[in-house]
């Protein structure tokens, strides 16, 4: 697979997560505008966007085909834990647009900043840390 055909794939399932995430964000904040609430929004989106972000690396990015509970376990659980700097720097980016310019559209700029940032972060702990065993789809695994 190409370079450019590579970081098209990474970039399309980051939107998709990013989607799913701010989606359930969204949903999530219909139900009021207090600080539980949106810290409740942030934990759901946040777990929507990891599963499926997850499900499209494993398989389309790091060319990983294992199966079985143990490994996803396993693995996931690394995903999981690589994502929490990534996190940290998404919730923090997130709600510092919040915070300074107290406005929807603001936060959300500041939720697409952070996860592209995170994303970017993620990958190469991912390819590290966590798809080891395999090669990335960008080092010609199968797909």
């Amino acid at each position: 697979m190409s370079s450019v055909a590579f970081v098209f794939r990474y970039v399309a399932f980051a939107l998709v997560a990013t989607a799913g995430n701010l989606g359930t964000q969204r949903l999530v904040l219909r139900w009021g505008d207090e600080a539980f609430v949106y810290y409740l929004a942030l934990l759901a989106g946040t777990l929507v966007g990891l599963v499926l972000k997850y499900c499209l690396d494993k398989r389309w990015i790091f060319g990983d085909v294992t199966s079985g509970i143990a490994e996803h376990g396993r693995k996931f659980s690394l995903y999981t834990l690589m994502g929490v700097a990534t996190t940290a720097i998404f919730w923090g980016t997130e709600t510092l647009f919040w915070l300074a310019w107290n406005a929807e559209a603001a936060r959300e700029i500041g939720a697409l900043i952070g996860l592209s940032v995170g994303y970017l972060v993620k990958y190469h702990l991912d390819r590290r840390y966590v798809f080891v065993r395999g090669q990335s789809a960008m080092d010609g695994a199968a797909c």
